[in-house]
């Protein structure tokens, strides 16, 4: 039987950097991984619905050709070789992730893997034959996929999940997507962009329902100006196919109606990864679908370790590395401190983009904290107007007795790449003046943040 220090069960952005970072720290490793090295995430998720989105904003961008004092007399969508695109660079890729196995020295085994008691994995490779093997620690990011509803049972074709709605073989006229968190968004701006009509269904009073309130209403207002039907306070409770014609019934506070769809996409959200892979024969506890773990993501069971969609933390890939490198350290002996989960940031790359950090006001309200407000619009920056793309703002949130910053909450184009300053800031406790003291380059869209900061303390310029 061969032995490991460490095996990483799953090649996810959890367990691929776990692995390398395992690797760097001198453990001898193996990671086991059933599909494609990358996960979800490289393969079904965050990289590849990004290039279908980059396709969606460049047919946009002709469209207003216009807008730009350019003129273009002919242009066509061929929405096969868009998928196409995302496809391969999803293959790319992952042909990354296993450059860098190889590169630091990590043993990829091909299989579908089982924790068993006594630190020892099996492994099922696609012939039927199972291998054993043995490390000192094990770490299980088996990550998540697409939830299921009762009501809403996926068959594949007319009612899809992610997976299936990255590799249509053809765009559907209409679309109704249920769910409005970054999955579903991000779809409803790629097919609406691409000119399917769509209907957002969301069980809440609010799309993006996790997001502050304000920027809930900026994309709304936004989307519906785009041509999306949105229906909150909603639930889809029957489907019903026949033939090409899928039948959505939904009900909301007032009525009960039908729409007819060509595909329904269900975006509710994802279920974690922990069936069959052994957890109860080792007596690994689990709660709520979650695997139960200390703050350096030991198991109940010494020797075994879970990070990533299986764990409590939010289920975002960020997340997923941040922990199994903090895993892996703590392992080496490093001194480390827990994660600050009240300091993740969170992206949805619609268009416009969200991007979020810290409380949202009513949370910060709610907490008893007196706050500071600031919002700048990207209407008032120069960049933003330049780029054609003014729509949104920043809004961000101090407290008033201390100066901490307890929120920032982003709204228009490119603000995914912006709201890492409000991540370090908040990490370093930096107060609202130093942010202010901070040179911000012009023209660009973070001098927003800047400007933000001085509206909230009375000081803004450009307003």
């Amino acid at each position: 039987m061969i032995s490991y220090d460490v095996i990483v069960l799953g090649s996810g952005p959890g367990g691929y950097v776990t692995a390398i970072r395992a690797s760097q720290l001198g453990f001898k490793t193996a990671i086991i991984e059933k599909e494609n090295l990358g996960g979800v995430c490289l393969n079904w998720g965050c990289i590849p619905t990004k290039a279908l989105i980059k396709s969606a904003q460049v047919f946009d961008y002709l469209k207003h050709a216009e807008d730009y004092g350019l003129t273009i007399n002919d242009y066509d969508k061929d929405f096969s070789a868009v998928v196409n695109r995302s496809r391969n660079v999803a293959a790319g890729m992952s042909k990354g992730v296993n450059f860098l196995m190889k590169k630091n020295n990590i043993d990829v085994i091909k299989g579908f893997g089982k924790v068993r008691p006594g630190k020892k994995v099996s492994v099922k490779n696609d012939k039927g034959e199972i291998t054993d093997f043995e490390a000192t620690n094990i770490i299980i990011a088996t990550g998540a996929k697409s939830r299921v509803l009762p009501s809403l049972p996926q068959d594949g074709k007319k009612i899809i999940g992610y997976r299936e709605a990255m590799t249509l073989k053809s765009q559907p006229k209409n679309i109704i997507i249920v769910g409005s968190g970054a999955i579903g968004i991000e779809f409803a701006y790629f097919f609406n962009a691409m000119g399917s009509d769509v209907t957002i269904v969301e069980y809440l009073d609010r799309i993006v329902p996790v997001e502050d309130k304000e920027i809930s209403k900026a994309l709304e207002i936004n989307f519906k100006k785009n041509g999306i039907k949105i229906l909150t306070s909603s639930e889809l409770i029957d489907t019903e196919v026949k033939g090409k014609v899928v039948t959505a019934t939904i009900k909301s506070k007032s009525k009960v109606e039908k729409l007819k769809t060509d595909v329904i996409l269900s975006a509710v959200g994802i279920k974690s990864n922990i069936e069959n892979i052994g957890l109860e024969d080792v007596g690994i506890v689990t709660d709520n679908d979650k695997v139960l773990v200390d703050s350096f993501y030991q198991t109940n069971i010494p020797g075994y370790f879970a990070i990533g969609d299986i764990t409590k933390g939010q289920a975002l890939a960020h997340v997923a590395s941040a922990e199994g490198i903090l895993c892996v350290e703590k392992l080496a002996g490093q001194i480390v401190e827990p994660l600050d989960y009240g300091n993740i940031p969170g992206c949805t790359y619609s268009f416009p983009e969200i991007a979020s950090v810290g409380l949202t006001e009513d949370q910060a309200i709610e907490k008893g904290y007196e706050v500071k407000i600031g919002k700048f619009p990207f209407s008032a920056s120069g960049k933003a107007q330049a780029s054609g793309k003014s729509e949104g703002f920043v809004k961000v949130i101090f407290d008033s007795k201390y100066g901490e910053w307890l929120g920032c909450h982003m709204i228009g184009a490119g603000v995914t790449d912006m709201i890492a300053e409000a991540v370090l800031a908040r990490k370093l406790e930096t107060t609202g003046h130093e942010v202010l003291k901070a040179v911000h380059p012009h023209p660009t869209m973070s001098e927003a943040v800047m400007e933000s900061v001085a509206a909230a303390y009375g000081e803004v310029i450009h307003l």
